[in-house]
């Protein structure tokens, strides 16, 4: 397995094509698109890695796996009156959709969505408190104290938040958001700027492949029904208006980030984080969905069959 990690980090260092580095948020602008990092960790307690996978990246939209689970072991499948579980068809931070539907996001993958969940758990504390309890939940499962918010990164976001305020207005318009806008918006940029490596995020995933069971404590995170179901959510909506087409090319539940990450789940066997900066035209990144693809062509892992 380490053979074929190595021999995945070795293609996509000598790639051409590496994406675009979302620029858009100006502080992952100045990453090095040149980087590439694969981790994986096996159900049976073994990692495998290559590239610079001890490098920490910004996780982004990679945490809404993370903040998803803890709003349905708080709030249970209440959560599912305020978001829905459909995929969007659209992009990450289109409003087009919650004009339609009456500001209900599309799913908790979306912007939209997963500012409906940072609302779900914030239970009317502050976000400080909110935070200190997604951080502390994200290093529990990762079994690794040292993960941390990059506040450069969260300011930078704040910035430049103006799609995303609009986003979260009109669905405190619809009555679909309890707490106060700008108290929402700073606890979902921090979540969105926690800092974390590919073996880091390899580790926090595996409890999705192993029916819901934090391997190292072997302590439940979630029942087995709930994983299953938020796997099935990744692999419906993770990657937004591109999750066919990497269902179509990977086969697996995962869930990509604008700072080039992608957390993939193969049930029963591990979990994968692959990160490279550049993205493709719909915010995933380029070489991480190729790097994902070779592997489940290599090892058969997809969960449609070998």
């Amino acid at each position: 397995m380490q053979d074929l990690i190595n021999d995945i980090a070795a293609t996509m260092a000598n790639a051409e094509q590496r994406g675009k580095v979302a620029d858009y948020i100006p502080e992952l602008g100045h990453v090095d698109p040149q980087q590439f990092a694969i981790s994986l960790a096996t159900v049976d307690g073994k990692v495998y890695s290559a590239g610079c996978a001890t490098t920490p990246f910004s996780i982004q939209s990679i945490s809404k796996v993370f903040t998803l689970t803890i709003a349905l072991g708080q709030v249970g499948d209440s959560l599912w009156s305020k978001v829905g579980r459909e995929p969007s068809g659209d992009p990450f931070n289109s409003i087009v959709q919650l004009e339609h539907e009456s500001g209900k996001p599309r799913n908790p993958f979306i912007n939209a969505g997963a500012i409906a969940v940072v609302d779900a758990i914030m239970m009317g504390h502050e976000p400080k408190e909110t935070l200190g309890e997604i951080l502390s939940f994200v290093r529990y499962i990762a079994n690794d104290d040292s993960i941390y918010f990059d506040h450069k990164v969260a300011a930078s976001e704040m910035a430049h938040r103006d799609r995303n305020a609009s986003l979260a207005h009109f669905m405190k318009a619809f009555g679909h958001l309890r707490h106060d806008v700008d108290k929402v918006l700073g606890t979902y940029f921090h979540q969105c700027a926690i800092a974390m490596s590919c073996e880091q995020l390899a580790h926090a995933g595996l409890f999705l492949a192993s029916d819901g069971i934090n391997k190292p404590s072997d302590i439940r995170v979630v029942a087995p029904q709930r994983a299953r179901r938020i796997n099935s959510l990744m692999m419906m909506c993770g990657h937004y208006d591109a999750s066919g087409e990497f269902a179509f090319r990977v086969g697996l539940p995962g869930k990509s980030g604008v700072g080039g990450g992608i957390l993939a789940i193969a049930p029963g066997h591990g979990s994968i984080a692959v990160w490279s900066p550049g993205l493709d035209a719909y915010g995933n990144s380029l070489l991480g969905t190729q790097a994902l693809e070779m592997f489940v062509q290599r090892t058969g892992w997809s969960v449609f069959g070998h």
